[in-house]
Order: C-alpha cells, then sequence, then structure tokens
C-alpha cells in the first residue's frame, strides 16, 4: 500500500530504521537507515518529506549540501526533487583542486570536513542534510565551514535525530528538521 499522508510515510520510515544495540561500542544503540534505502516506498517517503518540508519552510534554498557520507545518498536525490544543485561537504583529503576546511573534535580525537573552494557562491542559499544528528560534531563543524564560505546557511534536514545527545544546541543558531526522533 502506498503511503499518501504524512503521517503514513513517516510510519513507513520509522519501520524502516533497524537498531542494532552495542555498535559501533557497548552502549551504543545505533539507528540504521540502509532499510530505506533498499526499499523504494521507504525511500521516495524520506524524499517526499523532506520536499514538503524544504518547499513550505526553506522556497529560495539554492543548494543542497550533503555530508560525507550519507547525506551524499539524500542530497542529490532532494536536489534534483527541487531544481537546485548538489555540492559535498567531505573529509579531509577526499576531494580534488583547492579546498577549504573547518577542523572539529571527536570523542576520541581530531578530524576535518571539506569542501571544494568553489563550490559555494557567497550569499548563496544552502541547506545542509545528512541521514542522523548525533552530538552534532560534524553537523557543527560542516555548519561553520558554510559560513566560512560567506554562504547563508538556511538550516539543516537529518533523517534521524538522537535528541537526548543534544546535537542540535550545538549547531545553533542552525536550525534541525528531522524526520524522526529517538
Amino acid at each position: 500500500m502506498a503511503a499518501n499522508t504524512t503521517e503514513a510515510k513517516l510510519d513507513l520510515v520509522k519501520k524502516h530504521i533497524k537498531a542494532f544495540p552495542d555498535f559501533p561500542i557497548k552502549g551504543i544503540l545505533f539507528r540504521d537507515i540502509c532499510p530505506i534505502l533498499k526499499d523504494p516506498g521507504a525511500l521516495t517517503a524520506v524524499i517526499d518529506l523532506f520536499e514538503e518540508h524544504v518547499r513550505q519552510t526553506h522556497h529560495q534554498v539554492e543548494l543542497i549540501a550533503g555530508l560525507d557520507a550519507r547525506g551524499f545518498l539524500f542530497g542529490p536525490l532532494l536536489a534534483q526533487r527541487l531544481g537546485v544543485g548538489f555540492v559535498l561537504i567531505r573529509k579531509k583529503g577526499k576531494l580534488p583542486g583547492r579546498t577549504v576546511s573547518v577542523p572539529y573534535t571527536l570523542e576520541y580525537g581530531q578530524a576535518e570536513v571539506e569542501m571544494q573552494e568553489d563550490a559555494v557562491a557567497p550569499g548563496q542559499k544552502v541547506l545542509l542534510i545528512d541521514d542522523l544528528l548525533a552530538t552534532g560534531g560534524t553537523l557543527s563543524a560542516a555548519c561553520e565551514l558554510l559560513r566560512k564560505n560567506k554562504a547563508e546557511l538556511l538550516g539543516c534536514v537529518v533523517v534521524i535525530e538522537m535528541k537526548d545527545l543534544r546535537g542540535s544546541e550545538r549547531i545553533k543558531p542552525a536550525t534541525v528538521f528531522s524526520l524522526i526522533q529517538y
């Protein structure tokens, strides 16, 4: 049966999120979006819900920026639906040409995110996309990277938000729209 209403689409998405206890380490309950990608109806529901939100809230969006690597799965599909471009925000050392990067701290060390120097024009209205918001470290760095490049960050969209980890507080003043919250 096709998911036609917002509630039915959200139910379909939630049904396709698989929980893995003690992954990647003991005490973590990992929420996996891979089953969404295997099911065309669930994937369509995710993009439908994102599109509906963006058209209502960020109708002026000019570019979608996706985070390495799962933002790459949803971002191009959403960008295509909206008729806008898509750019990659990757881990350091993965992009050719001149890049701009921002370092950030992880629980276990340091990392950097980067984008190509000419990926975003100053003043361009950009929306960030990823699969999951947990502690907010990577998403916060991506927000900073876009600001460093003088983009106008409209907000962030994610499939899943782990509310108890309070990642949305770390990326303020940027806003977060999440389909599913745990």
